[in-house]
């Protein structure tokens, strides 16, 4: 079995049982926060995290829905607190950590989720479209991190994961306002996980390709059969397939796992 870690922060021994296979996804303890986390991904990353014990704060712009999936979580037997947050509000981004603090005493966790998925073609986007998408898409999740970061220094276990988007690696015609905050939150994920690294804080990305959420919902019909055909498994992901990917980045499991995106798409930016 796993009898501990080298200074290095490998182990000292590479033979695995059942236990210690299980312990490197264990999550008791920690505290983690998930933006959006009151649908779709975000909520079944939530409801993973909490179903590997972790402390879960839900942040979503609507009280409601922040607290019927608090109480969702708790249902499932983990600890849970809903947090209305805009993440184009730094001030509610500060109170998100201070309330998360107050709450649990700490942060193990991170998780940018939330996002805007306002579009307009280019030639017809409008300054103020401009900044409603960059504001959640790009600015919240980079000023949450900062806000967190010294909570984050102080956990033995951190880890940052930006939820970002497999339109960020391909041709994003009418989307591009939100491919391009995606694209740019996985160069901060690589320069985050590079100034991050000597404090202990690992810093990964998610790209999910087409996903069954409100968002992919919202299109006609004809282009999501278009999203389902353009990924070599000729289908949409559920919001749980997610989720083992997540916690292979923010768990123990991922310790040797920094500045990098998984792809989770069903083979679209491969094709």
């Amino acid at each position: 079995m796993v009898t501990g870690r080298t200074p290095h922060g490998g182990r000292e021994d590479s033979t695995l049982d059942k236990q210690a296979l299980r312990s490197l996804f264990d999550l008791t303890g920690r505290t983690a926060i998930v933006t959006g986390g009151t649908r779709g991904i975000g909520l079944a990353i939530a409801e993973g995290l909490a179903a590997a014990g972790a402390n879960v704060v839900v942040a979503s712009r609507k009280a409601n829905a922040c607290e019927l999936a608090a109480q969702q979580l708790k249902a499932l037997g983990g600890k849970a607190v809903g947090v209305p947050t805009h993440l184009g509000d730094l001030a509610a981004i500060d109170e998100l950590t201070t309330r998360t603090i107050d709450e649990f005493g700490g942060i193990d966790i991170l998780i940018n989720n939330a996002a805007n998925a306002l579009t307009q073609p280019l030639g017809d986007i409008t300054p103020e479209a401009w900044s409603k998408s960059f504001a959640v898409n790009l600015r919240g999740p980079v000023f949450l991190v900062q806000s967190a970061l010294p909570h984050l220094r102080a956990s033995g276990h951190a880890a940052i994961l930006n939820v970002v988007s497999a339109g960020a690696f391909i041709f994003s015609p009418a989307v591009s306002m939100y491919s391009a905050a995606k694209a740019a939150m996985v160069s901060f994920t690589r320069s985050m996980a590079a100034e991050f690294a000597s404090d202990g804080i690992r810093v990964n990305a998610l790209a999910p390709g087409s996903v069954d959420t409100d968002m992919v919902r919202n299109n006609p019909p004809e282009f999501i059969d278009v999203m389902a055909a353009s990924a070599l498994l000729h289908r949409i992901a559920a919001p749980d397939e997610m989720v083992a990917p997540a916690l292979l980045l923010v768990s123990d499991a991922g310790s040797f796992i920094t500045g990098q995106t998984i792809i989770v798409d069903g083979g679209m930016v491969a094709r």
